[in-house]
């Protein structure tokens, strides 16, 4: 059967018996059955991050019965932010077999970075949308508590115009949640960027992460990009001090709730963790995840 792009997601040409290239061009790499890719995407114990926009694009799946993959992180800072370093970087990650690279870039011109960036990359992409707004929010308004809803949704729309795979936001970063580390009380407190830049937003304007609140926002983009969804986890504990606390898993439980909610939407998704945890405690928390968040990718 032929497909037109930009009709139907991954998930739905699947479903819909249509041939899938990325799910063959996977199959091959990992050496299995084109059906058990299939079927594992169906699923959820298996995603493909591959927007159609980024086109030099070589697929590779995550998740269950795959080969572990790695993902390195590179990108500019305040302090330097020259594109021909970054490229050198990103080169270095494709070299040494990085299957993965997510641009956290802060500095200089960060869309400039991404776009030079994707259209140099071959493996997945990924990005945190909300450091793009708070950066800009910083500059255009002169603090990062006074970007707004639209602002952020902005920003994951630019970034998936430009191409890029997977982003990872903090949607499970809430008033609840933000209650349950005040009760609980860390050594090291918030540890994530994306996280921090959430919770502050949140306690200045006393309203809800935007993230959460308009998640079927999020989604509708998603679909019509075709990006995975990695769901950030904005309150890992950064130190072994604070493993597995209420706070962490308070977020887990709301990412398995919107995991499920992704899927009804036929969005790809999976979950960044867990953070800073003791050797005794690594089954756990997987065993964890997997459970709340219904065998998706972790």
């Amino acid at each position: 059967m032929g497909y037109s792009p930009g009709t139907m997601t991954l998930i739905e040409r699947i479903r819909n018996g249509f041939s899938v290239p990325e799910v063959e061009h996977v199959a091959q790499y990992e050496h299995v059955s084109v059906e058990t890719v299939a079927s594992g995407i169906l699923e959820g114990t298996i995603v493909i991050p591959s927007n159609p926009l980024h086109t030099c694009l070589e697929p590779r799946g995550v998740g269950k019965g795959l080969r572990t993959k790695v993902n390195a992180n590179i990108g500019t800072s305040s302090d330097s932010s020259d594109i021909n370093v970054e490229l050198r970087k990103l080169a270095a990650c494709i070299e040494y077999g990085a299957d993965a690279v997510m641009d956290l870039s802060t500095g200089g011109d960060i869309a400039a970075t991404r776009r030079t960036l994707i259209a140099a990359c071959p493996v997945m992409f990924g990005t945190v949308p909300i450091y793009q707004a708070g950066i800009k929010a910083i500059d255009q308004r002169g603090r990062l508590v006074d970007m707004t809803a639209d602002d952020m949704f902005a920003s994951v729309e630019s970034h998936a115009q430009d191409g890029v795979d997977f982003m990872t936001i903090h949607c499970g970063v809430t008033q609840l949640t933000i209650e349950r580390l005040r009760s609980q009380g860390r050594l090291t407190n918030i540890v994530s960027r994306g996280g921090a830049f959430l919770t502050g937003w949140m306690l200045h304007n006393e309203r809800e992460n935007p993230f959460y609140e308009q998640f079927d926002r999020l989604l509708d983009l998603a679909r019509e990009y075709e990006f995975a969804l990695s769901l950030g986890d904005g309150l890992r504990p950064g130190s072994i001090a604070d493993a597995s606390d209420r706070a962490q898993f308070q977020e887990l439980i709301l990412l398995g709730e919107l995991v499920k909610r992704a899927r009804e939407a036929d969005v790809q998704v999976f979950i960044e963790g867990p953070g800073h945890v003791p050797m005794d405690q690594i089954v756990a928390n997987v065993q964890l995840e997997k459970t709340l968040c219904q065998g998706a990718p972790f």
